[in-house]
This record gives structure tokens, sequence and C-alpha cells, in this order.
């Protein structure tokens, strides 16, 4: 199946076109046209390609090889529609479940985690350090804690992680987060997503687990006392 030709499109219609190449049966592994393809192919700006290519990205759903090109790394589905309770849900109630939660899944993780889950999770430290506007950090930061939860290997943890993932795109949560993120705060999160991962590593649940307490505790904190 080949791009629309120079046709006027969206970023919902360019991700869709990328689904359908996914579900095709030679679709993992298939190596993507470029940027400038798919920007002339939709008619869309090529900063608006960049950011949906990103966000499949980060959600483990494309991988980029320097040299090589882009290609789909696994097939690609449809996003969950957002359930009304997640809707509804404020941004304390999303914190307080996170802290009762994500470090009970810490037992999982480091159990079932596999070589490959902690490169994916490195990859994310990387991308999140790497990142050079709040908006890229906060899509890497999102990454992670969608990597830690895949790395359960259990499918009711990926779901309950889906939904805290749908709840941190509200904008009431977003609003909050804007104004109390600063370049020292960032550096912070990077130290403590680096303390996760390598008690993870360790396979350390203890440890692990009072990283993630501590990074929760630390985000609650700045969100609604500071």
């Amino acid at each position: 199946m080949a791009p629309p030709k120079q046709q006027r499109a969206s970023t919902r219609e360019l991700r869709a076109f990328l689904l359908a190449q996914a579900l095709a049966p030679d679709g993992p592994g298939r190596r993507l046209p470029t940027e400038r393809e798919f920007a002339s192919s939709f008619a869309l700006p090529r900063n608006a390609v960049r950011r949906t290519l990103a966000d499949l990205e980060a959600e483990g759903r494309i991988r980029r090889e320097v040299g090589r090109g882009t290609f789909i790394a696994a097939p690609l589905a449809p996003a969950s529609a957002d359930l009304p309770s997640v809707a509804r849900a404020s941004p304390g109630e999303l914190m307080d479940a996170r802290l009762r939660i994500e470090p009970a899944a810490v037992e999982l993780i480091v159990v079932n985690a596999t070589p490959a889950d902690y490169q994916r999770m490195d990859h994310c430290l990387d991308r999140a350090e790497a990142a050079v506007t709040l908006g890229e950090f906060e899509l890497w930061d999102a990454a992670l804690h969608q990597a830690l939860a895949a790395a359960a290997h259990n499918a009711l943890i990926a779901g309950i992680f889906e939904l805290f993932h749908a709840a941190r795109q509200q904008t009431e949560f977003g609003k909050l987060r804007d104004r109390i993120v600063t370049e020292a705060l960032r550096l912070e999160y990077q130290r403590q997503h680096r303390a996760i991962v390598a008690a993870l590593k360790a396979r350390d649940a203890a440890a692990a687990r009072a990283a993630v307490v501590a990074h929760l505790t630390c985000a609650h904190r700045n969100l609604f006392d500071g």
C-alpha cells in the first residue's frame, strides 16, 4: 500500500496509514519512507510528520536506526478510548493511584523483565536526557513509564498503566505540570529515573520500590505543595 499522492491530510491519517502498514503480513521490520517523503505524500509540514514519528517511537511502535532509516517495530494498534472515569480523574486522584499501584508493580518487573526490556528503559532514559524541549522530555518520561509497565509482562498491569498515561494527557494535569517543571527539577527527575532502573537491573525489589516511592512522592510534592 503506497501513501496517498499530494492530498491534504492530518497527522491522524498519517498514523492510520502506519497502522495499515503494520497490520500487513510483512509489516514488522518494514522500512518506512523518509520524513520528506511523508510530508510530500500527505501534504503535511515536516515538523508535524516528525512529531508523529517521535510519538510512535516513544511508544515503541517504530524504531529509528542511524544511517539505515525508520522501521515498523511491532503491529500498531489504535489507542484504546479514554474511559469516562479517566477523563474525570483529577490530578490528585491520578497521583494517589500511582503512589499505590506503581511501587507494587516493581515485584513483577524484577521477576519478569528481560534484557530487551532494560534496553528499552535505557533508550528512554537516554532520549529524555538528550531532549531539548520540555515537551520532548515529557514524551520520553511517559515512554519510560510505559516501558516499565511492559517489563512486568502482565496484561492487567499494562492496562492500568495505559489508563495512567491517558489521565496524564488531560489538560488540567498538563497545565499543572507545565507550571512547576524547571530545568533543575527535570534533572532531579532524570536522576530518580536512573535510580529506579539501576535497582531493577540489580533485581533488588526493595531498592526499586523505594526509588519509585521517592520519585512519585517528589512529583506529588512538587505538583501540589510547591
